[in-house]
């Protein structure tokens, strides 16, 4: 897991070439062009989408994770309490494709908030949607980037 101010993000930039490609459009600029239709950028290898979506009460929630991709989320306006885990101390209650649906306790939390991104990886399980102070509709952009070819 990855947490920094959007400023930081060029300093992470070696880990994986499409990681260092989605850091790169970390901008203002390029951000602006995100809407609600996924964005292809280099296929299903790397991609980004805008969500727009209501906070919820914790116990509304779950955990999910990935096997192939890391995602980076930019919460774009307003504020989410993001809970991580590892996948194995969870009990998994859904799988379809790369995505795996999990229930279990935080080992930790953040509340991300706009200025600062999120990476979590495919060893991170990661719970979303999560009120701070009560529900909030909040505009995120995630990208969705390969590292582990089948």
């Amino acid at each position: 897991m990855i947490l920094d101010k959007l400023s930081q993000a060029r300093a992470y930039r070696g880990i994986h070439p499409r990681l260092d490609a989605a850091l790169d459009r970390l901008n203002e600029a390029f951000l602006a062009t995100v809407g609600p239709e996924t964005m292809q950028l280099e296929g299903d290898k790397l991609y980004v989408t805008r969500f727009t979506y209501d906070t919820l009460p914790l116990e509304d929630t779950f955990f999910e994770a990935h096997k192939r991709y890391l995602d980076i989320h930019l919460m774009m306006e307003r504020e989410e309490r993001v809970d991580i885990a590892s996948p194995q101390g969870l009990t998994l209650f859904e799988h379809q494709g790369d995505f795996y649906a999990y229930q279990g306790e935080a080992e930790q939390s953040l509340v991300l908030r706009p200025g600062s991104f999120l990476v979590v990886f495919p060893e991170d399980a990661h719970r979303i949607k999560i009120q701070v102070n009560g529900p909030e509709t909040v505009s995120k952009v995630v990208f969705k980037v390969l590292v582990y070819e089948e």
